[in-house]
């Protein structure tokens, strides 16, 4: 398994305004997604359930607090 790559808070701005990457919360929990939300983001149960679709060279950021 590959490590995960760790890219700036400009370079995740960039991909996300240029529709480059998903943004997901890590955390599991609904609730703490809904304290810890940022704009664009998906919950981990969003992305769980929209996993199947995405493609295999979709990029995709996590984050968690």
């Amino acid at each position: 398994m590959a490590e995960a790559i760790r890219i700036t808070p400009e370079e995740t701005r960039q991909k996300l305004q240029g529709g480059k990457a998903l943004l997901v919360c890590a955390y599991d929990s609904d609730e703490k997604f809904k304290d810890l939300q940022l704009e664009g983001a998906i919950s981990f149960s969003a992305f769980r359930a929209k996993l199947p679709s995405l493609s295999k060279d979709q990029e995709i950021v996590f984050y968690c607090a």
